[in-house]
């Protein structure tokens, strides 16, 4: 069973905008601390800079919404303290990768990452390399993490419907990729690719074709998305 809805969508309108978060500044030496502690145990996690949501509202279907920027550090304290400010999101686009047989492609996280063991399609938290002018590109945000993770490039599939499974203080902003390759083929091509990196993101990549592929690993709003696309 899953209770988390699952809402089609038609566009997206995301802007970037200027925001000190309070949390950061109130709880600086606690959030050093706290990342300090899980560089000792991840040494590859580092501080980069990501992008949180502040706002966020479906208008004539489309997703309107605010980004802020903030470091990494940060954003992993307000994750893993419980979402303390409830006024932010943490919101992500993802790719559910479709192949030609109806299969989809899932990852697991490698040994190393912040999400560790977890199952879900290819993606990451925004970063200032998905901004143009001012607007957060979540398509274009689909398009790297797919082919960072997986080798497999934009020219493989077609780009597809979006939607939206809002999980608590997560926003999972999914899109369809409809691939001409097999599932199996996609699968084929991601193992070549995480074989081939020193580092990968991915511990290994599985096909699912129907419920009863669902793992105990699988997201919670990954699972939802997928029962409402079999549906």
């Amino acid at each position: 069973m899953n209770d988390l809805d699952v809402a089609p969508i038609d566009a997206l309108d995301l802007r970037l905008e200027p925001f000190d978060w309070p949390f950061a500044a109130a709880r600086r030496a606690e959030i050093d601390a706290h990342f300090a502690d899980l560089q000792r145990r991840l040494p590859h996690v580092w501080n980069g800079r990501v992008l949180l949501m502040r706002d966020w509202a479906v208008d004539a279907g489309t997703l309107r919404a605010r980004l802020f920027e903030t470091d990494y550090a940060s954003f992993m304290a307000w994750r893993d303290w419980g979402w303390p400010d409830a006024s932010v999101t943490n919101a992500f686009a993802m790719g559910a990768l479709r192949g030609r047989d109806g299969g989809f492609l899932l990852g697991e996280m490698a040994a190393g990452t912040a999400n560790q063991g977890q199952v879900y399609f290819p993606c990451g938290t925004p970063d200032p390399s998905d901004v143009r002018d001012g607007v957060v590109d979540f398509a274009g945000s689909v398009v790297r993490e797919i082919f960072e993770e997986t080798g497999i490039d934009a020219e493989a599939y077609t780009a597809g419907p979006w939607a939206l499974v809002p999980a608590g203080r997560l926003l999972a902003v999914v899109r369809l990729l409809e691939a001409r390759a097999s599932t199996a083929a996609l699968c084929e091509t991601a193992r070549a690719h995480i074989a081939a990196e020193a580092a990968p993101e991915l511990a290994r990549v599985v096909a699912v074709h129907g419920p009863a592929d669902l793992g105990a690993g699988v997201l919670d709003f990954v699972r939802a998305y997928l029962l409402h696309a079999w549906d």
